[in-house]
C-alpha cells in the first residue's frame, strides 16, 4: 500500500508540467488574438489533406503535450475557418473576445457545476446576477425570469417548451405555431422535437420587406380555427438571419394579447442590438414578448457556447421543468435558492454565465453597445459603397448589421445572374481575404454581408467591395435563354 501511495496521482501532470502547458497554450492563445487580421479568413483544403494528419489509431501510451500542441496548430487551427476574423461576413460571426476565453478557461479548470445551489454557491449568484443584468437590458418585467443554454437552438426550443406547457396543459392535439417563412430553421427543428407535426407547424409568407404580415397572420388564423385547429403561439423575428429584418413585434404583441396566444421573439442574431438606442427603434415591443432567445455568442462577442432564454414569468420555467427524485434530495433542502437545473433540461451544466459576467465587468455595457452599433454601421457602410457603384442591386437595405445584394451585368437573364452572383461568394472565399454567404431572396441568388464584428474596419469592408466587383468584371458568365 505504501509502495502504491508513492506513485504519481493517475491523469495528472507534475507542477513544472503544468505550468510549462499553461504557458504554451496561452502563448498560442494570445498569438491568434494578436494576429488574427493579418491571417486568412480561411484556407481551401480538401477533405484528404485535413484527414492526413488526424486520422490515426488510438494511443494506448502518452504523447508530449509539445507534439500534441503543434499537432493542432498545424492540422486544426492552420486549416480552419475563422469565424472571429474581421473579415468574416458569413452567417452570423462569433467575434468572441480575450476576457471571455479566459473565463472559459477558469470555468473549465476549476470543473463548476451549475445545475444546483449546493452550499454557499457563488457560481449560481454569479448566474442570478447576469440573468437579472439581461433582464434589465431587455426591458423585462421584474417577474422575468432566464436561463443560459448552449445556443439560439436551445433557447427557441427552451422558450417553445414552456409555450406548450403554459398553453396546452400537456395537449397538443391539433395545437398550431405561427411563423414567417424568414424564422431560421431551428424553430421547425425544435417544434418537432417537442412532438409537434408538420401540419402544426403554419409557416406565412412574409411581406416585401420579408417580415411577418401581422393581417396575413390573422386571416390564417381565422381559418385555422374555423378548421378546428388550436393556435397558441406566434415567433416572431427580431433580426432574420437572412436579411436582418425585424418583424413588427409591437404590433404582433398587441395581436396576440387579443387573441390569448404566446408571443415568443428569435432574438439569436440580432435581439442583442435592443440594447442600444438604434437597435431599440428597429426592435420596438421586444420587452413585451412572453419567452425571448438570445445568443451571446453573436452579437455580444461571447466565445461559444452561449445562449440565453428570458421568460416573461420565472415561474413559468420552473413549472415547466422541475422534476424531483431520490438523489436531488440536498436541492429540495435549498428551495428557497434558485437551482437552474429546474430551469431547463440540463441537471449537469456547466459556468456559462461566467464569461458573459467577467466580459461585461471588464469592459463595461456601454463598450457592448458600442460595438454593437458600430456592427449597424458597417453595413451602412457597404451600402454606401455599394450605391456608389455601377454595378449593383441592393435587394435589402442594411438593417440590423446584414445587407443583401447582388452584381448587375448587362445582357444577362435572371439564371444567368444567379450563377455569376454564385461565383463571386466562391472566389471571394476561395481568395482568403474574405468571406461572405450567398442567399436567396424572392428567388434571386443575392450576395450577403454579416458586419457585427467589431474590429472590422472601413478599409476591411472598401477592399472586400472591391475584391467583389473585380471578380464580377472577370467571371465569365453565359445567358441561358
Amino acid at each position: 500500500m505504501a509502495k502504491m501511495d508513492n506513485q504519481p496521482p493517475l491523469l495528472t501532470l507534475p507542477e513544472d508540467d503544468m505550468r510549462r502547458m499553461a504557458e504554451k497554450v496561452f502563448g498560442l492563445i494570445v498569438d491568434h488574438f494578436a494576429g488574427l487580421k493579418d491571417l486568412p479568413v480561411t484556407t481551401p483544403s480538401t477533405l484528404e489533406h485535413i484527414t492526413e494528419g488526424l486520422h490515426e489509431p488510438m494511443p494506448t501510451q502518452a504523447v508530449p503535450v509539445e507534439q500534441l500542441l503543434a499537432q493542432l496548430k498545424t492540422h486544426v487551427f492552420d486549416q480552419m475557418t475563422h469565424l472571429d476574423h474581421p473579415r468574416y461576413f458569413a452567417f452570423v460571426p462569433g467575434p468572441s473576445n480575450f476576457v471571455s476565453a479566459m473565463a472559459d478557461a477558469i470555468a473549465s479548470s476549476f470543473n463548476v457545476f451549475s445545475g444546483a445551489f449546493i452550499g454557499p454557491s457563488g457560481v449560481a449568484q454569479i448566474e442570478v446576477t447576469t440573468i437579472e443584468w439581461l433582464r434589465e437590458l431587455f426591458r423585462f418585467p421584474q417577474d422575468a425570469g432566464g436561463l443560459f443554454v448552449s445556443g439560439g437552438s436551445m433557447a427557441n426550443m427552451t422558450g417553445l417548451a414552456v409555450a406548450r406547457h403554459v398553453m396546452l396543459a400537456g395537449n397538443t392535439t391539433n395545437a398550431t405555431v405561427y411563423f414567417s417563412d424568414q424564422t431560421h430553421s431551428s424553430v421547425a427543428k425544435g417544434l418537432k422535437i417537442l412532438g409537434f407535426q408538420q401540419f402544426q407547424l403554419r409557416k406565412i409568407a412574409s411581406d416585401a420587406t420579408f417580415r411577418l404580415s401581422v393581417d396575413a397572420l390573422r386571416q390564417q388564423i381565422a381559418t385555422d380555427r374555423l378548421q378546428g385547429l388550436v393556435p397558441f403561439c406566434v415567433v416572431a423575428n427580431a433580426g432574420t438571419t437572412n436579411a436582418g429584418a425585424a418583424d413588427p413585434i409591437k404590433e404582433l404583441s398587441a395581436f396576440c394579447k387579443a387573441e390569448g396566444l404566446w408571443l415568443h421573439v428569435d432574438g439569436a442574431y440580432g435581439g442583442s442590438a435592443a440594447i442600444t438606442e438604434r437597435g431599440r427603434k428597429v426592435l420596438e415591443g421586444i420587452e413585451l414578448a412572453d419567452s425571448l432567445g438570445i445568443d451571446p455568442h453573436k452579437w455580444m462577442f461571447q466565445p461559444y457556447e452561449i445562449g440565453c432564454v428570458l421568460v416573461r414569468n420565472r415561474e413559468h420555467l420552473k413549472n415547466t421543468f422541475r422534476f424531483s427524485a431520490e438523489y436531488l434530495k440536498l436541492n429540495e433542502q435549498c428551495a428557497e435558492q434558485i437551482n437552474f437545473c429546474d430551469y431547463g433540461v440540463q441537471l449537469t451544466r456547466g459556468f456559462r454565465a461566467l464569461k458573459l459576467w467577467l466580459s461585461l465587468k471588464a469592459f463595461g455595457v456601454d463598450a457592448f453597445r458600442a460595438a454593437i452599433t458600430k456592427g449597424i454601421e458597417n453595413a451602412e457602410i457597404v451600402e454606401s459603397l455599394l450605391r456608389n457603384g455601377d454595378c449593383w442591386e441592393i435587394i435589402t437595405p442594411a438593417q440590423l448589421g446584414i445587407i443583401t445584394f447582388r452584381y448587375r451585368a448587362d445582357g444577362l437573364d435572371e439564371s444567368a445572374l444567379n450563377e455569376l452572383n454564385n461565383h463571386i461568394a466562391q472566389d471571394i472565399i476561395y481568395s482568403g481575404y474574405a468571406m461572405l454567404s450567398p442567399t436567396i431572396l424572392g428567388g434571386k441568388h443575392v450576395l450577403r454581408m454579416c458586419t457585427i464584428n467589431p474590429r472590422t474596419t472601413h478599409d476591411d469592408l472598401k477592399q472586400t467591395v472591391g475584391m467583389l466587383k473585380s471578380f464580377g468584371e472577370h467571371i465569365e458568365v453565359k445567358p441561358t435563354s
